[in-house]
């Protein structure tokens, strides 16, 4: 669903829509500098590079701008993943948790109404996660839209005011979290029990 939304993947049906605008046939790149921003599941920086190069990719080619005019939002981005004091440590020497805050900013750093998130959380112990539920709730209060695909459902349940379950495509149900995750079709689907 994500690489639908943020182009990756071409859709074999239906629109996709951001903020009332058609961006079905729009090219990734465009729908990044629209205002979707997106974490991988798997954290791949740049190992080579600090994290504030990192996100300082992120902020230029994400954003098309200058890598004069992106250094100012790059540092506004990792202070808002909560990673500026480690701006200048090697991206390859981070702790997963560390990794993942990077993902954060530099999605953070092309400046997205949109924020895509793939099992941001996963990986992490439960303070970590504790840690980063604190983080995204602060980016959600800012008003960035959210839409998070997580396996860790107490992280989904602090955050979301929606939750919707999918099974290979199919949508299950969707609603209030905590009706969603008492659902007979959650239980069914995802633990294996019996319809009643």
């Amino acid at each position: 669903m994500l690489n639908l939304i943020n182009g990756a993947l071409k859709l074999n049906a239906g629109q996709i829509f951001l903020e009332g605008r058609e961006i079905t046939h729009t090219p990734q790149r465009e729908r990044c500098r629209l205002g979707i921003g997106r974490t991988y599941q798997i954290p791949r920086p740049f190992e080579g590079m600090t994290v504030f190069e990192n996100v300082l990719v992120g902020a230029t080619h994400g954003r098309g701008r200058t890598e004069r005019a992106s250094h100012e939002g790059a540092v506004q981005a990792l202070e808002r993943a909560g990673l500026l004091p480690r701006a200048n440590t090697v991206a390859g020497s981070l702790t997963l948790l560390d990794r993942k805050r990077l993902e954060l900013a530099r999605a953070l750093a092309t400046e997205p109404r949109l924020l895509l998130l793939d099992e941001i959380a996963g990986g992490l112990t439960e303070a970590e996660v504790d840690d980063l539920i604190g983080t995204i709730r602060s980016l959600r209060s800012e008003g960035v839209s959210i839409i998070w695909i997580e396996h860790i459902v107490r992280a989904l349940l602090a955050v979301v005011d929606r939750l919707m379950a999918i099974d290979f495509g199919k949508l299950l149900v969707e609603g209030d979290p905590s009706q969603v995750i008492c659902s007979p079709e959650v239980e069914h689907c995802y633990l294996g029990t019996e319809r009643v």
